[in-house]
């Protein structure tokens, strides 16, 4: 499709995606896992051998999100953290890693058992401070996180690209393709787990990696690595993918509309410490996220009760819209008491984590209302 066509265009259509055999506008689920030659061994068709690393509902989906990042080349993998794994596979034993600390805590607990066991150097570092630290120290890789889960941090893309030449990795999650395009700010590579906003649904396990060029090293061997290895999405995950995309803009839309409006009632509630949104003005990453968040600050937000744990436990407790679940980025909102979930990794003991869906705004205002008391 043209690339001049605004997302809700290109997501609607599904970048183009068709049914060739039958005409029909939405694609074909084909679940074969292998494919047919001829009498003479050629292929039918030269891209489709072995659904190892061949599939046309794979591929189509992997195109609406390649336009959608205005990426070179975009693969899918099996989950988030798939995706986070083929990346750290690239690094040399003895190589050295740089990441951002207080994000998503699966990540950290993962880079830093696989850095343990390949005797890579892992440098954590707080958001505040990685541009500096970026400068000031060699890496052979970058891996941020933007807006950052649970604590809501903003980190400076373009800061980072220019502070350092290693690779930079962007988990742009929270903010979806449809907020940040994080290529288009220096990043080398971005990372969804497309099992939240991408998806949608709560329906899909998927992550996804989409590339500035596709003639690096790193991105040839995360290639090779995934064909070999076997990490790839199965074509009915792809297909329901490519069905949810359709709808990714408008979804993304009214979720950051109803976060930024239930942030503001939260934050003025005076049974509230605190509102952590990037949408807020008090914010401190507010000004960077205007900068490169467009359209809304996303469906992510974290909510300081006033109170301890048996506070913010009595009140997550009476929420009755906001369903009590791990993940974000579905069209239902969900609520998740963090400290219960990883009590060792500092989390404040008050912090509620939101994710806020689709519904009636006054439907949800009125549900934390009555659970505040």
């Amino acid at each position: 499709m043209d690339k001049n066509l605004k997302p809700a265009t290109i997501a609607a259509h599904a970048a183009g995606v068709l049914d060739a055999q039958s005409g029909g506008v939405v694609p074909a689920l084909q679940p074969s896992t292998t494919f047919t030659r001829d009498e003479n061994y050629e292929l039918h068709r030269p891209d489709n051998i072995y659904s190892r690393d061949n599939s046309d509902n794979l591929r189509q989906a992997e195109e609406v999100l390649r336009v959608l990042e205005d990426a070179q080349e975009t693969l899918l993998f099996p989950s988030g953290m798939a995706a986070i794994a083929a990346v750290f596979r690239t690094l040399p034993n003895g190589g050295t890693a740089i990441i951002q600390s207080g994000i998503y805590w699966g990540t950290t607990a993962w880079i830093r058992d696989f850095c343990t066991r390949r005797e890579i150097t892992l440098i954590e570092v707080g958001a505040d401070d990685l541009p500096t630290v970026c400068r000031q120290q060699s890496a052979d890789l970058i891996f941020i996180e933007t807006p950052s889960n649970p604590w809501l941090k903003t980190v400076d893309i373009r800061a980072i690209a220019d502070a350092s030449d290693a690779t930079l990795i962007v988990d742009g999650t929270a903010a979806t393709p449809i907020l940040t395009r994080a290529l288009d700010h220096g990043a080398d590579i971005v990372m969804h787990s497309a099992t939240k906003g991408i998806n949608g649904h709560s329906d899909v396990l998927a992550g996804v990696l989409s590339t500035r060029t596709n003639d690096a090293t790193i991105w040839t061997m995360i290639k090779s690595d995934r064909k070999m290895a076997g990490a790839i999405l199965g074509p009915f995950e792809a297909w329901l993918l490519i069905r949810a995309m359709r709808t990714l803009p408008l979804r993304v839309e009214r979720m950051s509309q109803n976060a930024q409006t239930l942030a503001e009632a939260l934050l003025a509630h005076p049974k509230v410490d605190d509102v952590l949104y990037p949408g807020l003005p008090h914010h401190a990453g507010h000004d960077v996220a205007t900068k490169q968040m467009k359209g809304g600050y996303g469906s992510l937000l974290s909510v300081l009760v006033k109170g301890d744990r048996a506070e913010a436990l009595r009140v997550v407790g009476k929420l009755q819209l906001f369903l009590r679940a791990t993940s974000l980025g579905g069209v239902e909102s969900l609520v998740e008491h963090r400290y219960t979930i990883e009590p060792h990794t500092g989390i404040p003991e008050n912090l509620i984590r939101v994710s806020v869906g689709i519904e009636d705004i006054s439907d949800l205002i009125a549900d934390w209302t009555q659970a505040l008391g």
